[in-house]
């Protein structure tokens, strides 16, 4: 039975949220497997068993009960954040020729910078925000930025999670205090112009069939916008399927299905997208959505008819053949 690598937690501030997704995860895992949690931690990345930690050689990608060792056989990683999603352990997993089911380093990095993801996309004529890129805080005057952009903007980090550090501003005021909430979580931030639209999620895998694109879910905030708040203490409104005209549902689903290809993604990946005038524009691409039992994925899997068991088995399947 092959011994499955489950990374969890990591260095940002999605460490709680990637452990409900990983046990999710493992309540719904496939046959024919062995899962093991592996719980990455700055102080040192351990296998949590029976009470106890059990400190993980990224050396030797094993951990040791007493006299034995036990290595993993494939990883699967499902961190949100560094150095899961933007493809450090993908990369390490590479060096160690350990197969994963993931996107591979380069596709996870690109995917995972906001601003990098959207200017590639774009060259590709798949409309996105207009936006702004900086590397410091003082890199602009607030209005500049107005001036380019408009009110209101919104302010994300561009290398860092989707749901810490952003913030919607309507006021100049409130810009240079999102400028330094943001480069609190990330080392770079994207502004991007504000998109009035309807806002729509497409989750996407491979299969051994080709490429499924599951239900649309649409995104109603009570909030300014989908924040943490709203993804996970229930403050949204999220309706699988989308209440959009078939046309565009369709729209959705090719664009979604593009942009897998042309990013070279594999397993499954969440990718947002706002509707204007009949129009989706790209937000971000996600390729470690959230699968604890209030993310948008397992809703979409419920609304599909898939069991999150046999979706896994197929994502094995696939990546692993």
């Amino acid at each position: 039975m092959k011994r499955v690598g489950l990374f969890c937690g990591g260095y940002s501030s999605e460490f709680e949220i990637s452990l409900k997704s990983a046990q999710t995860i493992m309540d719904h895992f496939p046959d024919g497997y062995e899962v093991i949690p592996v719980h990455v931690v700055e102080d040192g990345w351990f296998v949590p068993l029976n009470g106890e930690k059990f400190p993980f050689s990224i050396d030797h990608m094993s951990y040791r009960i007493h006299d034995m060792e036990y290595k993993i056989d494939i990883g699967l990683i499902y961190i949100h954040g560094n150095p899961g999603e933007n493809g450090k352990i993908q990369a390490l997993l590479d060096m160690k020729n350990i197969p994963y089911v993931n996107s591979n380093a380069l596709a996870s990095e690109l995917s995972f910078d906001k601003w990098y993801c959207n200017q590639f996309l774009s060259r590709f004529g798949i409309p996105v925000a207009k936006s702004l890129f900086l590397k410091t805080r003082h890199e602009l005057t607030s209005e500049a930025i107005i001036a380019q952009l408009g009110l209101p903007c919104f302010v994300k980090p561009s290398d860092s999670g989707s749901s810490f550090g952003i913030s919607k501003v309507s006021e100049a005021g409130e810009l240079q205090p999102a400028l330094d909430k943001a480069f609190e979580e990330g080392n770079t931030v994207v502004i991007e112009a504000f998109l009035n639209g309807t806002e729509v999620t497409c989750g996407i895998y491979r299969s051994p069939s080709g490429l499924v694109t599951l239900p649309l879910t649409e995104i109603v905030s009570e909030n300014d916008f989908f924040d943490y708040e709203a993804k996970y203490l229930g403050q949204s409104q999220e309706i699988t399927p989308a209440r959009i005209p078939d046309s565009i549902r369709n729209i959705v689903w090719e664009r979604s299905k593009e942009i897998y290809s042309l990013l070279q993604l594999r397993s499954i990946v969440r990718i947002d997208f706002m509707i204007v005038n009949e129009v989706p524009h790209v937000i971000e691409v996600n390729t470690t959505p959230g699968f604890s039992p209030a993310s948008l994925v397992p809703q979409m899997l419920t609304e599909a008819g898939i069991s999150i068991a046999d979706f896994w088995t197929e994502i094995f399947t696939v990546e692993l053949a």
